[in-house]
């Protein structure tokens, strides 16, 4: 059966390095575009690579994706569809060969011959010396034809053992006819005397410019060949003029339009909270208690042209919808809202359920738990794809543009198809999971493809940076071009998200990724002027006779299974039943702000929280005293300071966690006060990597979680306050405004 329906009037075979890779962005740009665009074009790649070293293009957005993949110098050939092997021609070339050890090892009488550590598959591949090889290649001909094998030279120093009648050009010609095509419907593209066997085959063909000597000496003669006078994509673009083969006039590439905004910030919330009271939409700054987006609007206060790129419900219930608003021109005067208007159902399925059901499941580790939907990934990357039109059309040339998260995963890829002028930077808010974990999401191989996209990555902590440097190596061939020590600014052998050097700078096909780690500060300064108010100092009061002279133990999270609830639930239930002289002197205060109501996932560890404060409190209870003191909804970030402030010990546990700043707020709140609260830490949040002064617990282990918060409630008060003053020293530094400024500064340097 054909490949195809229809019979395509061109066939584009071309060779990657030096050839479709290659020549001036403008004509690589044009020649791209072409292929995409034209209806009636089908696209080869006819390279020596192996089908490991193909397969990062693939995930490559700048590229057009190829119909048909020859590689390994004709030895593999592949449908690009389902990236299966073309039969019969692939088992036809199989049977052809005697197997790559009895190869080897017959090569091995040769010391001259160097075998390339490079991915290939039913062919051996060698350097060599023209000085070293000339007096034996007879002899290493003889040999590979004892074999059934024959012997390709390329450029002096390559030499590939292939299996009989194996070339480039015979593997082209054999799909051209499955293809049922005519010679005259395809045309060929070269750089090198790799390439020459493709030339010969009665096909079009182009040498493009700054070609091998070897092969333009080789093809003087051959009709139908033109010696192109530009280098790569320009010369097979003289080609398709000189053959008269399509009228590349129709299909020019569109004006790419563009903006002011000199920094264009996307992110998955508007810089201010939107209220639609009588029919008119009100705007009003956030009540966000990490205080993030006043900092990143921060950036936008020296008046330059700026851009926040954010989704907005846009439904026939809500007035009229508007893409761009100013934010504060008073405060920010250059800096607009735009506006990507999704609908309720887009964005239940793109940030509700699928994010919370299929990435963070992975993200966080628990992989058992996530659920894929092909549908709902169409959706995802239609969403992204929309963030990224959004912010091609605000930037100005040369601009940069920072994202926010994963789930802008797939905007970097379409970002750079858009706007190749742009700086692109991509901050990773969660944890990025170890590349065995990474490597079960289906799609895997396009988010890495998008993420390298970007000129700059930022992770909270270096295990994160390297988790991420793993999942792109154990994905396609990049090269780790530079490292750096991660101490004494984290910890290395301290905690189980420690790790001693990181990856800086990643390199993949001429392509440069620098990486960074950049722990998330919290607003030091907002926390100082909420401790201020009256109403906080009235509250602290409360809380504290609330309490008495009993130890407060506060613990503060989300509903999420990553945040270990039940864990430490049952964790004070075994130190009560351990320690029976705790029992009416220690108080558990638990807030656990509540899911939104379409996020179905929690709904049974609700339960399940719930029936274990009861089941607690009903075996402890005393009539002065309730061990548990559960609250499950969401506190305003005045009382949220002022149970920092009440606290003894702050307990947080979560199994996973990217960083988690409620242990940076305690820890700001307690220095601020000169207080000597406790913080107990979770080893596997990324903040244990960074506050050194914490005590550290494995909230795996059950025993382990009593044992430490026994130790936090019996500290020595010099103890305490020693360990205060560092975390305070490490928290106060590097807060919200250094965590922006160091991020842009890595950016800048790209």
């Amino acid at each position: 059966m054909s490949l195809m329906t229809s019979t395509p009037p061109l066939l584009l075979a071309t060779d990657l390095d030096g050839t479709f890779l290659a020549g001036d962005a403008e004509a690589r740009m044009q020649l791209y575009h072409l292929v995409d665009a034209h209806p009636d074009v089908r696209l080869a790649w006819v390279t020596g690579r192996g089908r490991e070293a193909v397969l990062p293009l693939l995930a490559d957005p700048a590229l057009p994706r190829p119909d048909f993949i020859i590689c390994d110098v004709g030895a593999t050939v592949l449908s690009t569809r389902d990236m299966r092997a073309i039969q019969p021609l692939q088992s036809q070339i199989e049977a052809r060969w005697p197997g790559e050890h009895v190869v080897a090892e017959a090569m091995r009488r040769f010391p001259m011959l160097v075998r390339q550590d490079v991915p290939q598959e039913r062919r051996c591949s060698y350097y060599c010396h023209p000085e070293e090889l000339r007096p034996l290649r007879a002899q290493i001909e003889a040999v590979a034809a004892s074999l059934g094998c024959e012997v390709l030279y390329s450029a002096d120093r390559y030499l590939d053992i292939l299996p009989r009648d194996t070339r480039k050009g015979s593997t082209l010609s054999a799909l051209v006819a499955k293809l049922e095509m005519g010679p005259g419907q395809v045309l060929v593209a070269g750089d090198t005397l790799n390439d020459l066997s493709m030339y010969g085959e009665g096909f079009a063909g182009v040498c493009v410019g700054d070609s091998e000597p070897a092969l333009l000496e080789a093809t003087a003669g051959l009709p139908r060949v033109l010696h192109a006078d530009e280098p790569g994509c320009g010369g097979i673009l003289q080609a398709i003029a000189h053959f008269e083969l399509l009228d590349a006039r129709d299909y020019a590439v569109p004006v790419r339009t563009h903006g002011k905004a000199e920094l264009v910030m996307v992110y998955h919330r508007l810089p201010y909270e939107e209220h639609v009271v009588d029919g008119k939409r009100l705007r009003r700054p956030h009540s966000s208690p990490n205080g993030i987006i006043p900092s990143l609007l921060s950036f936008f206060s020296d008046g330059h042209p700026g851009s926040w790129v954010a989704w907005t419900v846009d439904d026939a219930k809500r007035p009229a919808f508007e893409t761009h608003v100013p934010v504060d021109p008073e405060r920010y005067p250059g800096l607009t809202a735009t506006h990507v208007p999704l609908s309720k159902a887009e964005v239940d399925v793109f940030y509700k359920r699928f994010s919370k059901e299929a990435f963070w499941p992975v993200i966080n580790s628990f992989w058992e738990r996530a659920r894929f939907n092909e549908d709902d990934w169409r959706l995802f990357k239609q969403v992204n794809r929309r963030f990224a039109e959004a912010a091609a059309a605000e930037a100005a040339p040369g601009a940069t543009v920072w994202l926010h998260d994963y789930n802008l995963w797939m905007v970097p890829s379409v970002l750079r198809e858009l706007r190749p002028d742009v700086k692109i930077a991509f901050f990773h808010h969660t944890q990025f999971p170890s590349a065995d974990i990474f490597s079960i999401l289906p799609w895997r191989r396009e988010i890495l493809g998008s993420l390298l996209a970007c000129d700059y990555i930022g992770f909270h902590i270096p295990r994160h940076v390297e988790n991420f440097t793993d999942a792109v190596r154990s994905t396609f061939p990049v090269e780790v071009v530079s490292r750096a020590s991660c101490a004494p600014r984290f910890l290395t052998y301290g905690c189980a998200v420690g790790v001693d050097s990181m990856a800086t700078e990643l390199s993949l096909d001429g392509r440069r990724v620098r990486l960074g780690a950049h722990p998330i500060g919290t607003d030091v300064g907002r926390i100082e002027a909420c401790l201020k108010t009256e109403e906080v100092s009235d509250d602290i009061r409360r809380i504290r006779g609330e309490i008495g002279e009993r130890k407060l133990v506060l613990s503060i999270e989300r509903l999420d299974y990553t945040k270990g609830i039940l864990q430490k639930l049952h964790a004070f239930e075994r130190l009560l039943e351990e320690s029976p002289e705790l029992q009416g002197k220690v108080t558990l205060v638990m807030v656990c702000v509540p899911a939104a109501k379409e996020m179905t996932v929690y709904r049974p560890l609700q339960q399940q929280i719930e029936q274990a404060v009861g089941r607690i409190n009903g075996r402890m209870s005393q009539l002065d005293w309730t061990p548990v003191r559960f609250f499950s909804r969401v506190l305003p970030f005045a009382d949220v300071v002022a149970h920092y402030a009440a606290a003894d010990v702050m307990w947080i546990t979560p199994l996973r966690d990217g960083l988690n700043l409620v242990a940076k707020e305690f820890v700001a709140v307690q220095g601020l006060r000169r207080g000597d609260g406790v913080l107990v830490l979770s080893e596997f949040a990324g903040a244990a990597a960074e506050l050194k002064g914490a005590l550290l617990t494995n909230p795996h282990d059950p025993a382990d979680l009593s044992r430490v918060l026994r130790h936090a409630l019996m500290m020595p008060l010099v103890e305490r306050k020693d360990r205060k003053r560092r975390l305070f020293d490490i928290v106060r530094h590097y807060d919200l405004a250094r965590w922006g400024r160091d991020f842009l500064e890595g950016v800048a340097a790209t």
